[in-house]
């Protein structure tokens, strides 16, 4: 889409005198769509909780009940934990407490 902006000479309200053209991106048939799963780390899987959990301290992230989080396994990390992520808090959780989606 692209937009002109009149140099107010033929009485448009513009006194400004500039002309220009601005264009906003436009979707193409082989692009993603805007779902979330698209924005996914391929290293990343979603989880349930399943139980409330209250973080221990700050390298923990505190779990609410059948909430859905993303998931990520790190190397030299304890099996029985992961790293979750909610929004723009991350930690972690523990596995014990999760339903793995995908």
């Amino acid at each position: 889409m692209s937009i002109a902006v009149g140099t107010g000479s033929s009485g448009d309200g513009n006194r400004s005198g500039f002309q220009g053209s601005f264009s906003s991106p436009t979707a193409s048939a082989g692009s993603p769509s805007n779902d979330v799963s698209t924005f996914i780390n391929r290293n990343q899987k979603r989880a349930r909780v399943l139980y409330d959990y209250d973080a221990h301290d700050n390298s923990e992230l505190s779990l609410m009940a059948d909430e859905v989080i993303l998931i990520s396994q790190t190397d030299n990390m304890d099996p029985l934990w992961m790293i979750g992520e909610r929004g723009l808090q991350k930690g972690k959780v523990p596995i014990a407490y999760l339903e793995i989606l995908n």
